[in-house]
């Protein structure tokens, strides 16, 4: 593997700031009853505990909080029911561990601004870039959070049916070139960009998306993978999310290996493990 200098990736939070010269580990916790890997769901005080406590044990640096269960036909849930959810959960998270960065998976503007008046700074992970609520770009504008971009077509209920592409890889550019443009326009600066791996694209369509990851990097901002014990690995492999951790560990470390900066993981320690290995392999002593 060629050497290379070591690059800083920097997300500024409010007064904080993450600043690493390796890539970053996301851990998932879902404030959910139906996410699609049941290990992720906690919505008991006591589950909630141990999910965080487990993930800061190993080494996360964010922990990606959802309460909105984004798996392929999955039961849409009110904005009052999320924001319940995620108020539950982080009341706990920031009592065990109130120095790590938090992101939020959500696509609504309203669950943005009430979780923000009664928690202050946080990342938004926003699956549909927004599509799905006009105001998202300048609700993260107004209190001028970091925000994390997502490719998907539809939404999760429909995300699924028959995505088609007449080029993929110039589609998604495309979009993200869009999305960046418009995120800039409204005073967004702080953007992270996710090619949405899982999301209305097939098996095919996701491992092509992998081999050209590279050219995401130009341009020049953080990039973000979520591959964690998907369907991409699982159905390929004939086997369960439950099964799935060896495959998760393969594809991040292509992933790394080809540009990646954020690994967005439910199994914490593993993706420390491979970061850790990429990173002596890339930047060894001759």
């Amino acid at each position: 593997m060629q050497i290379e200098n070591k690059k800083i990736i920097e997300i500024i939070c409010g007064n904080r700031k993450l600043s690493k010269t390796r890539p970053l580990v996301m851990g998932i916790i879902n404030f959910t009853p139906d996410s699609f890997y049941s290990q992720s769901r906690a919505v008991t005080e006591i589950q909630i505990s141990e999910r965080i406590e487990t993930m800061v044990s190993e080494g996360a640096d964010i922990i990606d909080a959802g309460a909105y269960s984004s798996r392929p036909g999955a039961d849409d849930v009110s904005a009052a029911e999320e924001i319940r959810r995620l108020e539950q959960g982080l009341k706990i998270l920031k009592k065990i561990a109130p120095d790590i960065p938090v992101s939020i998976d959500t696509f609504r503007s309203e669950v943005v601004e009430c979780i923000f008046d009664k928690f202050g700074y946080f990342i938004v992970n926003d699956i549909s870039a927004g599509e799905m609520d006009d105001n998202m770009f300048e609700t993260v504008a107004k209190f001028r959070l970091p925000y994390i971009a997502m490719h998907m077509k539809g939404n999760p209920q429909t995300m699924q049916n028959n995505p088609v592409y007449d080029n993929l890889m110039r589609e998604i550019i495309a979009y993200f070139t869009e999305k960046i443009k418009r995120l800039r326009d409204v005073g967004v600066n702080d953007i992270i960009i996710d090619p949405g791996f899982g999301f209305a694209k097939t098996i095919e369509q996701n491992y092509k998306l992998l081999n050209n990851l590279k050219e995401f990097k130009n341009f020049g901002l953080p990039l973000l993978v979520g591959f964690s014990r998907k369907s991409m690995l699982y159905k390929l492999l004939n086997t369960t999310p439950e099964k799935s951790l060896n495959a998760t560990t393969v594809v991040n470390t292509v992933a790394l290996m080809n540009g990646a900066d954020i690994l967005r993981v439910h199994d914490v320690r593993a993706a420390v493990e491979t970061v850790e290995i990429i990173e002596k392999l890339k930047y060894k002593n001759n």
